[in-house]
């Protein structure tokens, strides 16, 4: 591949929607450019390895706090795609709170898409994204679609995620990612299956293409 992948990143609270519109915008770009033109990273995948510590230790942590992330690891794969190099993407499990021993490969493509709470939190990952999405969802309906993934996805129950997002989520929110919605190019309303917003995020992605 010639040229660098262009990389898009879409930040926002947790369950906001980041998921749903990455997916969307993927889907439908990928039908357009081919199988092997777009790709999503998560952040989720980049949570730090904790084999250290006990399963009780991991589920004590601040998972929504900007040290729960190995972003530098994060930025060194960027580098890596930006470069023609492929690069192993960590696999998190949550339901053991710790990465997998297993990674996902992942070769450059012409689209990448970054898709987490706090991706434009951090400088050195704001100034290697090519445009920049917030995802601004009331935080109610982000706990109600958070108390449904985590019951059916990650076997939680109501009484630990209720108990982590007047903890950690929403402390956390208020702090760390709400305030970096100045740095989005677009901000999405309305939640992931706002077509206006996708519409206009797979237009500016082709024209970045020269399409």
């Amino acid at each position: 591949m010639n040229t660098a992948p262009i990389f898009i990143g879409i930040a926002g609270a947790s369950a906001s929607g980041k998921t749903l519109l990455s997916a969307t915008v993927y889907e439908e770009l990928r039908r357009e450019l081919g199988d092997d033109a777009i790709a999503i990273i998560k952040e989720d995948s980049y949570y730090r390895d904790r084999s250290e510590l006990t399963f009780e230790e991991r589920e004590a942590i601040n998972y929504d706090h900007p040290n729960a992330f190995d972003h530098d690891l994060l930025i060194e794969h960027l580098d890596q795609l930006s470069a023609g190099q492929d690069v192993e993407i960590p696999i998190y499990d949550f339901t053991v709170h710790n990465r997998s021993p297993e990674t996902f490969p992942l070769k450059p493509v012409r689209v990448i898409i970054i898709e987490g709470i706090l991706i434009l939190h951090d400088k050195a990952i704001r100034k290697r994204l090519d445009a920049k999405v917030y995802m601004d969802t009331p935080l109610d309906i982000c706990l109600v679609r958070r108390l449904q993934r985590d019951i059916a996805e990650r076997g939680r129950t109501v009484e630990s995620i209720i108990e982590q997002y007047k903890r950690t989520v929403r402390p956390m929110f208020l702090e760390f990612i709400e305030p970096t919605k100045q740095f989005a190019d677009i901000i999405v309303p309305r939640g992931g299956k706002n077509r206006v917003a996708i519409e206009m995020i797979k237009a500016r992605i082709l024209q970045m293409l020269g399409h």
